[in-house]
C-alpha cells in the first residue's frame, strides 16, 4: 500500500478492490429486486444498462457483459468521487470509498457525514461512518453489516 496520500484525480480503483467489489455484489444473470421497494438489479448490482435504460425484471446478462457494465459503473462512481473528495487519499482509502459509493450511490456519498468528515481531514472518522449504512428497505441487513465492516477495515488500512 502507498505510504503517501495522493490527489484523488491521480487515483483509480485497484484491481484487487475491483475483485472485492464484484465478490461483494455477487452475480445474477436475471434481473431481481434485492430488497422490497428497491430497483431491479442485474449482473453485479447494476440498475441501468450501458445505454442508460433502467434494468427491468426479465432482463438478462452474461458474465462478460456484467463485468464490462460493472467497469463502466465504477468509472462513473470514480468520476463522481473526484467531484466531492477534496483531500488526498491512500489507495486503500480510495478503493474502499469507490466500493462504498458503488453500493449507496455517489449522491448519497457526496452529501454524507462521511464526506464532511473526510474533507475536514478526519480520515478515521470518515471510515467509521461506513458502518452506519447497514439498512435497506427500512431494516438492518446482515449482509450490509458484513460488507460495511470489510469496507471500513479496508478504509482504515486493513485488507
Amino acid at each position: 500500500m502507498s505510504k503517501v496520500r495522493i490527489a484523488v484525480a491521480a487515483l483509480s480503483m485497484s484491481a484487487a478492490a475491483f475483485v472485492g467489489l464484484v465478490a461483494h455484489e455477487g452475480y445474477r444473470d436475471k434481473a431481481y429486486i434485492p430488497v422490497p421497494g428497491d430497483r431491479p438489479t442485474l449482473g453485479h448490482g447494476s440498475t441501468t444498462h450501458a445505454d442508460g435504460r433502467p434494468v427491468k425484471l426479465g432482463d438478462t446478462t452474461t458474465p462478460t457483459k456484467a463485468l464490462a457494465r460493472t467497469m463502466m459503473d465504477v468509472d462513473k462512481f470514480q468520476g463522481a468521487m473526484r467531484q466531492c473528495v477534496r483531500v488526498p487519499l491512500y489507495q486503500h482509502e480510495y478503493d474502499s470509498l469507490v466500493q462504498f459509493a458503488y453500493n449507496i450511490g455517489s449522491d448519497a456519498l457526496c452529501k454524507s457525514t462521511l464526506m464532511r468528515k473526510l474533507n475536514a481531514g478526519d480520515y478515521a472518522g470518515a471510515c467509521n461512518e461506513m458502518t452506519k449504512w447497514v439498512y435497506a428497505g427500512g431494516r438492518k441487513v446482515q449482509g450490509l453489516v458484513n460488507r460495511r465492516e470489510a469496507e471500513r477495515k479496508l478504509c482504515l488500512g486493513g485488507t
